[in-house]
């Protein structure tokens, strides 16, 4: 097949070498024109035909062709010798095709905007061979890798690794069968030995860790806790009777690490470039009827840019042609909406347009920086000069290795570190000069941890909240009357509570630590401290608040956010409609779209969310929201971007100033998690009566490209007296089931029936 395809691409180079021969000599009177000069032939419009076409960065193109574009089945060469053969629908790869790359390897399989997407194979150069599922160029979901070396892996994918449940072999017949995470051995699984020994037990980043036993082959067994740490190691060996039971005995745990050595997991065949970076984006090139007829039109010219475009050994190639739109680089398009997507032949056009239509060019508001900076003379710059004092102090203060695995005792109430913070200093604070106050740590071990789990780094975390630049005030408190503040980068944010919402926070804490430990991509609110400040003298006064990650801490704007609860009683913004901007906080009765998720991410997204959910109810809260976060990918260029300061190539994050293509790309795909980064398809809906009764509109077909922040805030609510007073006040004049206080289980119930409205999966 290689040699095949060597020799297709060397016969294509010598009719393109003829093409730019003949293309140069007119090439002055041609992009000085600047015109359009189809031939007297050529198929009008949504006529489907056969096309040869000569692309001006040497790039060629042959097969269905219509509206100036490929379309149906066609085969696209790169000047390096990378082919793509297979579907395209409006100059878009999308359906069954096949890539190959000048190496040797191939992919071949499902095609989706120019991603590998759906089920393919991908067969490396070196022998690798993935059979399976694909999302957006990465392994993701069922399916099986024949290792080059002889190993073998066969089970779930998240993101390009080994996530979930999966079966390993390696080629010394060592195997393991059991749960991974993020490419590594980690949770419960089993390790059998060539010998015919075996582990039993728990895991963490590839080594035993935690309660398990291993058993030899003889009968012997020795059970305890594992741990790379040896004063975290203890257990009790059982003999069988054997003559070896006394060396067995000696040091089990350093015994199995010494099998493991001969089992390290292999990384693969990396593939150094994607389909999706080896495509243009056709709007803005018009390409004439043959390869003799290159025109450009107007709409595609810059004159101080030029195409870039990736070859195989990763480097930017730059065409020649500066009148290229800069819009073709790689998969950056497919970010502000024009990546490369496909269908196969004319007859499918209509079932396409049928189940909707892509909308563009969408206007928002601009919207400002969120929050007033909080300055020398502001009401509330005392106090913030005593968190970043406290903060510093509790994440600076020396404290012991932690382990993920906790003792109850560190979870009770009653945990907490008082610490006086004298004008003048101490012997453990430094002076400063705010008033005298004291700081409390509550459960300092637990939070500690929870940063450990959520990958927070301490020095990272003290810099963002404690750093040179002032923390920034929301300029209204939320409706529970407690006031927002934001650190400069927006990783943060930090609430003021009542004294009943710590209660609830420290009585729920070790069901809320056992519950994010176990779902990592959980969509509750992230918890990193809970803190309480006392200034001294005769008010005494508390201020208690807790610190949170930022859900819209992104490089995307986020253009609509809404706060959901699947209630209509009041769930409307009063706000006119020029008013409303990326910063404005929607409700229920202001969403007017649906959400289609990609299969994966759907199915995902609802097991999290029952998880979730199940969570909340047990621990009978009630009143939290859905937090949806919407960033547009074509949109209108009217609004202020927070890099805007630089030009378009240094704003793509996949290109360093020098113009070189980086790790970024792969990254950024890979960096998407359940409610991060979520690429969907949002589709308009319109109510046809009183929004109240239909909480949720008909769809209209028209279809956005959209990125989603999603999460679920405000967990702090306890259905307590005061609730159930409310919902018996609300019942006698409202509908009870439009109103937001109920009970937990009800609560629950209604809210996931309306998220699983809103959210659907994309067929």
């Amino acid at each position: 097949m290689y040699k095949k395809n060597a020799g297709l691409v060397k016969a294509w180079k010598a009719t393109v070498r003829k093409t730019h021969n003949s293309a140069k000599k007119r090439a002055n009177s041609i992009f000085a024109a600047m015109s359009v000069a189809p031939a007297d032939d050529e198929p009008g419009p949504g006529e489907l035909h056969h096309a040869e076409r000569a692309i001006p960065n040497g790039d060629f193109y042959t097969g269905q062709w219509m509206d100036n574009m490929p379309h149906g089945h066609g085969k696209y060469l790169c000047t390096d010798g990378c082919m793509y053969v297979g579907e395209w629908y409006k100059g878009k790869t999308l359906g069954k095709g096949k890539f190959s790359w000048p190496s040797g390897a191939t992919y071949e399989g499902d095609f989706k905007s120019g991603y590998m997407d759906g089920k393919g194979t991908y067969t490396g150069s070196s022998g690798d061979t993935y059979r399976g599922c694909w999302v957006m160029n990465l392994r993701h979901g069922q399916g099986t890798q024949n290792y080059a070396n002889g190993d073998y892996y066969e089970g779930e994918w998240r993101r390009g690794y080994q996530d979930g449940e999966g079966r390993y072999q390696w080629k010394n017949e060592h195997h393991y069968i059991g749960q991974w995470r993020n490419g590594k051995v980690h949770g419960n699984g089993t390790m059998v030995l060539n010998d015919g020994n075996r582990y039993d037990g728990c895991w963490e980043d590839g080594l035993p860790k935690g309660n398990g036993t291993f058993r030899w082959s003889d009968g012997s067994c020795y059970v305890g806790v594992w741990s790379k740490e040896c004063d975290e190691r203890s257990g009790t060996f059982y003999p069988c009777g054997s003559s070896k039971d006394e060396e067995m005995a000696s040091d089990p745990q350093g015994m199995l690490v010494e099998y493991l050595n001969d089992c390290v997991v292999c990384n693969g065949e990396r593939i150094l470039i994607y389909p999706s970076q080896k495509m243009i984006t056709w709007s803005g090139i018009d390409i004439g009827s043959s390869p003799q007829k290159l025109m450009v039109s107007r709409k595609g010219i810059d004159g101080n840019r030029r195409l870039k475009r990736l070859s195989v050994d990763g480097k930017v190639s730059i065409s020649s042609f500066d009148s290229m739109n800069d819009g073709s680089t790689n998969e950056g398009s497919s970010r502000n909406g024009k990546g490369i997507g496909s269908r196969h032949n004319h007859h499918q056009q209509h079932d396409f347009e049928q189940k909707g239509k892509r909308q563009s060019n969408l206007r928002f508001q601009p919207a400002n920086r969120q929050g007033v900076t909080i300055s020398k003379g502001h009401k509330n710059y005392e106090l913030m000069l005593n968190l970043q004092l406290g903060i510093r102090h509790s994440v600076g203060r020396p404290a012991p290795a932690t382990t993920l695995d906790l003792k109850s005792s560190v979870f009770d109430p009653k945990e907490k570190v008082w610490t006086k913070f004298p004008p003048e200093g101490s012997k453990y604070t430094p002076p400063h000069q705010s008033s005298d106050f004291k700081w409390k740590d509550y459960c300092p071990v637990v939070f500690r941890t929870l940063r450990k789990l959520f990958k927070v780094d301490p020095a990272d975390y003290m810099l963002s909240i404690c750093g040179n630049d002032a923390l920034r005030e929301l300029s209204s408190p939320g409706k529970s009357g407690s006031f927002f503040y934001l650190t400069y980068d927006d990783k943060y944010m930090i609430k003021t509570m009542k004294k009943a919402e710590v209660k609830v926070l420290l009585r729920m804490l070790p069901a809320y630590y056992k519950h994010v430990r176990s779902f990592e991509n959980t969509l509750v609110t992230k918890f990193y401290g809970l803190h309480c400040v006392r200034l001294t003298g005769t008010s005494q006064k508390k201020v208690r608040f807790v610190i949170m990650g930022n859900l819209f801490c992104s490089e995307y704007t986020i253009h609509r956010r809404f706060d959901l609860k699947g209630s209509s009683h009041g769930r409307i913004t009063d706000k006119p409609e020029a008013e409303i901007d990326g910063t404005t906080t929607l409700k229920d009765l202001d969403l007017n779209y649906i959400f289609r998720l990609q299969k994966i991410w759907f199915q995902e997204f609802c097991r999290q969310v029952d998880k979730d959910c199940d969570f909340l109810e047990q621990e009978r809260i009630m009143d939290y929201s859905l937090l949806v976060g919407l960033h547009f990918q074509e949109t209108s260029d009217q609004e202020p971007n927070r890099l805007d300061s630089q030009d378009s190539e240094s704003r793509d994050p996949d290109y360093e100033a020098d113009g070189q293509f980086t790790e970024q790309d792969s990254g950024r795909w890979a960096s998407i998690r359940l409610g991060i980064n979520l690429p969907a398809r949002a589709e308009r809906t319109v109510r046809q009566g009183e929004p109240e009764a239909q909480l949720v509109g008909e769809p209209t077909g028209e279809l956005y490209d959209v990125i989603i922040f999603v999460g679920i805030i405000d967990i702090l609510q306890h259905y307590d007296i005061s609730k159930k007073l409310e919902h018996a006040y609300k019942s006698f004049q409202y509908d009870p089931s439009s109103i937001s206080a109920v009970d937990p289980k009800q609560y629950s119930k209604r809210f996931r029936d309306f998220i699983f409205r809103i959210f659907v999966e994309d067929t």
